[in-house]
């Protein structure tokens, strides 16, 4: 088997036990042997300032580094207010500028969002989408994954409760893995 594409999951919550975190730790578990999901922490990342661009803060560096090193990415995200959480954002703009220097400039990217309610972070989803527009980052355009039902879909131990939900997740990361395959050539 060749190596596995590395992809950096991006997880717009910052609480730990976030349905997005208990998202990302169950895909690790069910992802092909095609994809190797690495949770990368951005909740340490300052606010992006311009003024600091000739000396970033902390952690910029190691953040950009991991984006560019990594295959693809998978952006997680609840849904704040109709749209993407701050700290999301903030990874973007961070691992994005300065400007020239895009990190995630042609990676390609899934997305999936997740919320307790019925419409399952619909409108982050889109916001998010428009701005990898913008970065140029390569989304898989189907299925379009925003998922809700948060409160009732993981078991005591990381799991899926419902077999069906874990089927679904497999087929997209499977989806996903073709996508980064037809991206990297």
């Amino acid at each position: 088997m060749s190596t596995p594409y590395r992809v950096a999951v991006l997880i717009g919550s910052l609480r730990q036990a976030s349905f997005n975190r208990k998202l990302a730790l169950a895909l690790q578990k069910i992802a092909p042997p095609s994809l190797q999901l690495e949770i990368v922490e951005i909740g340490h990342l300052s606010f992006y300032n311009e003024d600091e661009a000739a000396s970033p803060p902390a952690g910029y560096a190691e953040f950009r580094a991991t984006i560019k090193a990594a295959d693809a990415v998978l952006f997680l995200s609840p849904e704040y207010n109709r749209s993407i959480p701050a700290v999301l954002k903030n990874a973007l703009d961070v691992g994005s500028r300065p400007y020239g220097q895009n990190a995630f400039n042609g990676k390609p990217a899934g997305l999936i969002t997740l919320s307790p309610g019925a419409l399952g972070g619909f409108g982050a989803h889109h916001h998010l989408r428009q701005v990898l527009v913008c970065l140029n980052v390569a989304t898989l355009p189907t299925p379009e994954m925003y998922v809700g039902g948060a409160a009732d879909m993981f078991n005591a131990d990381g799991g899926f409760v419902k077999p069906d939900t874990e089927a679904f997740m497999a087929k997209y990361l499977a989806t996903l893995a073709d996508w980064v395959g037809k991206q990297k050539g």
